[in-house]
């Protein structure tokens, strides 16, 4: 039986050394600008907090 995908994103090197080698299928794109508009909108999205439980309480 096959994994189903619940997730595809964007990442930076920085992104995937944070994961760690738990996170083995990343597959790198070529630079160019086929996500350029995508990247340009997803960008003026606020960012949103979110509380650390461990340290903030609701």
């Amino acid at each position: 039986m096959t994994d189903r995908i619940v997730a595809i994103g964007l990442l930076t090197q920085h992104d995937l050394d944070l994961l760690g080698s738990g996170f083995d299928r990343a597959f790198a794109l070529e630079e160019d600008d086929a996500f350029a508009d995508l990247v340009a909108r997803l960008d003026q999205i606020p960012a949103v907090h979110v509380p650390d439980d461990k340290h903030e309480h609701a």
